[in-house]
């Protein structure tokens, strides 16, 4: 089999996938396949990281400025999501999920302050979020890797 038909297969296997099945879990609410998180996941991640070099302003949740929870409030309002604009309150919301279960456009949770939850990430890929840092700076780029955020991490929450 050549490259090209196991893109085809794959493809159409992801199809399968994101297509409704008519199925319910009986309470009213339809079940979501592994597929369509990776697709929202990467649409928020993408749009995210259209926001990169936006100014940080506190209380902001639009391209003219961000904070930290404003830029996760603004980017799911994109795709049809509304969510808090507070990270604790984010951080109570989102469906927690382990760290190396981490996906495109999962939320990454940090202590920063004396709160428990006080920061607010994208994750983009590989071991890099996207985000609004503090006041004086643009919505960035960061590692999970670097000391400075490693140490501060607390979780990872899905929201979609």
């Amino acid at each position: 089999m050549n490259n090209l038909s196991r893109f085809f297969i794959i493809i159409t296997m992801g199809l399968a996938l994101t297509l409704p099945s008519g199925c319910s879990s009986g309470k009213g609410t339809t079940k979501t396949s592994p597929m369509k998180n990776v697709t929202t996941g990467a649409m928020v991640a993408d749009l995210a990281q259209k926001q990169i070099g936006a100014p940080y302003r506190f209380g902001g949740e639009t391209p003219t400025g961000f904070d930290c929870s404003g830029l996760i409030r603004y980017v799911y309002q994109q795709i049809g999501i509304t969510v808090p604009h507070s990270s604790r309150l984010l951080y109570k919301q989102a469906k927690k999920i382990r760290l190396a279960n981490v996906l495109p456009g999962d939320l990454l949770f940090f202590n920063i302050s004396k709160n428990k939850v006080s920061h607010v990430g994208i994750y983009a890929t590989t071991g890099q979020f996207i985000h609004a840092p503090s006041s004086g700076k643009h919505v960035s780029i960061a590692r999970l890797d670097n000391p400075y955020w490693k140490k501060r991490l607390i979780g990872a929450g899905r929201l979609h």
